[in-house]
């Protein structure tokens, strides 16, 4: 097939080296700043390289490159030549496996990861560990206040907070397989078994990713408890007006409730609502937190599904043969002990370490901006951080319209506006009888991950109606509130429903408020996915087209068991009806 080198909208996309290269679609909707470039490109692959070889998976890491801003990336197989197009014959290929040694060593490994239950250590070493010193670093680079810096101290603190991105970057890829390979080889196991969808499999892991249910869960368990029990606590929260306000009245209380307010602050103030270093931090959006403070004392609301899911689980297992059905309950109970890692690994590192670079290169910016070199503090971004220092140090380039155009780009470019692949389309993956049977067993668990997580839906969609992925029953009627970047965020009232392109662990901030989620993109192990479960709320995923379909502020009605959200009442119908005598 001939390389493909492509112009959209007249902007060249030319591949970053030989062999496929696929864009990035799971995270990075638009492009991604210069200054997060490099912690991106170097920290990924190295926390996954890392993690793949300790499962001892034939799928090394992905490698990956940016392209006009845009994510793109290609897998390497362990042992295989750069920019392989694909495997090699199966003959070839079934050959290699089995006689080539660091093939024969890996899967050795693979064997072991399964035998041993290697992902048990992992989370004793992440709760032991490397959380724990996660937290200890953030902290550390936290307490340094960028503003009180001369240039020369900023300076050397930009460095420093974009390597400490870099590293929490690479520790939350350490632990993708630790936290994702059982839940795969669950529902590996389950679908052969019964034929039951990811959905049905998935149903059953709720309650057990409790940092879903919002950021710092601890620390905010702890303020509700405090406020409940505090009638002056209550009297704060419920005050109108300036919602940092609130906040700081809350922090000087006395009693319990001052200490809860500030450890909890602490913990969210800084963490990104996104994966870049462009999207706000919990500490830029009070409101919200405000919010979900009050959302919090309310109350637990996924505790009333609980039985529901206990009734699901007995009616899977009674569909799994009888000879199976204690390997069934082990492969469930590893699946639920694992999964609190899928929000834990980012929360405590990168969302946390991205949100503190953000604090560095706003405060960059915002003298860059008092000196005329950038028209916005929030321009920095757009630097890469050789380019930022040099302006620091009274260089003239890039100039203020350069980096304008840049930000341009960054703020308007969409998917649409990149090619899904350079050079070749991915190749498939080889048939899995080619593989030995512990390579068989992993190579069936990253499939169905992979499935779960990145693959949309096919159904078709309508003006008034969109379609996608089941993630939990129910079904519920709202407002919808489109959301396509933090600064929407505000927009977000109690009880509304998330229309947005997708989520990530930072948006479990604004959680506590919503009646129901609909996404763009992602499958059942995605994250809207796993926080609807734990929430017991409706959720459609995967559908493609939600966002530029459902108007903001129309009425909607998502059906979580069909998969289906009906646009009941557009915002220019309901403003009518209700002016109406």
């Amino acid at each position: 097939m001939m390389k493909r080198e492509p112009s959209v909208n007249g902007v060249r996309f030319v591949a970053p080296g030989p062999g496929p290269w696929e864009i990035e679609r799971a995270h990075f909707l638009r492009p991604v700043t210069r200054f997060a470039v490099e912690p991106f490109t170097r920290g990924m692959p190295r926390g996954f390289a890392e993690g793949s070889a300790r499962y001892g998976l034939l799928l090394s890491h992905f490698k990956p490159a940016v392209v006009n801003g845009f994510m793109y990336s290609q897998p390497v197989i362990h042992g295989a030549s750069e920019g392989a197009s694909g495997p090699p014959p199966k003959l070839a290929l079934w050959l290699l496996l089995r006689l080539h040694p660091r093939m024969r060593a890996r899967i050795r490994q693979s064997r072991r990861a399964f035998e041993g239950k290697l992902w048990r250590e992992d989370l004793d070493r992440w709760d032991r560990v490397d959380r724990p010193r996660a937290t200890d670093k953030n902290l550390a680079v936290q307490a340094i206040d960028p503003a009180q810096l001369d240039t020369d101290a900023l300076i050397a603190h930009l460095r420093r907070a974009q390597a400490h991105m870099e590293d929490m970057i690479a520790l939350h890829h350490r632990y993708n397989f630790a936290g994702v390979l059982p839940a795969g080889d669950y529902l590996a196991h389950v679908g052969a078994w019964t034929g039951a969808s990811p959905g049905e499999a998935l149903a059953l892991l709720q309650g057990s990713t409790p940092l879903a249910k919002g950021v710092a869960t601890e620390e905010l368990e702890a303020l509700a408890r405090a406020l409940r029990a505090s009638a002056a606590g209550r009297e704060a929260l419920a005050r109108k007006g300036d919602p940092q306000a609130t906040l700081d009245a809350l922090a000087a209380l006395d009693g319990d409730v001052g200490p809860a307010t500030r450890a909890y602050l602490d913990l969210v103030r800084f963490r990104t609502v996104g994966y870049d270093v462009s999207d706000k931090t919990g500490g830029e959006l009070p409101d919200v937190l405000v919010r979900a403070i009050r959302a919090a004392v309310e109350g637990d609301r996924g505790a009333g599904s609980r039985a529901a899911r206990e009734a699901k689980e007995k009616a899977l297992r009674e569909r799994v043969p009888a000879a199976h059905r204690a390997q069934f309950d082990e492969l469930l109970g590893e699946a639920r002990l694992t999964n609190r890692l899928r929000d834990e690994r980012a929360l405590y590192s990168d969302s946390w370490g991205t949100g503190l670079a953000r604090r560095a290169v706003l405060e960059a910016g915002r003298r860059l901006a008092a000196a005329g070199k950038v028209d916005d503090p929030e321009h920095a971004a757009d630097l890469a951080l050789e380019e930022m220092i040099g302006l620091l140090r009274d260089r003239r380039t890039p100039s203020a319209a350069e980096i304008a155009a840049r930000a341009r780009w960054r703020e308007t470019a969409t998917l649409a506006d990149a090619p899904p692949w350079l050079n070749v389309p991915p190749a498939p993956p080889p048939p899995l009888d080619v593989f030995p049977a512990p390579a068989r067993r992993a190579a069936r668990a990253v499939d169905a991950i992979t499935q779960s997580v990145f693959k949309d839906a096919e159904a078709s969609n309508t003006d008034t109606a969109v379609r996608g992925l089941s993630i939990n029953e129910g079904v519920y009627e709202g407002t919808a509130r489109v959301v396509i970047s933090p600064d929407d965020f505000g927009r977000i009232q109690q009880g509304d429903v998330l229309v947005t392109r997708a989520t990530s662990a930072s948006f479990n901030v604004v959680l506590p408020l919503l009646g129901a989620i609909v996404t763009d993109r992602g499958g059942q192990l995605c994250h809207a996915a796993i926080v609807a479960r734990e929430y017991g709320i409706p959720g459609v995923v995967g559908t493609r087209e939600a966002t530029v379909t459902i108007p903001d502020g129309a009425r909607v009605r998502v059906d979580g068991a069909a998969g289906e959200v009906t646009i009941l009442g557009r915002p220019a119908e309901r403003r009518a009806q209700e002016a109406s005598p």
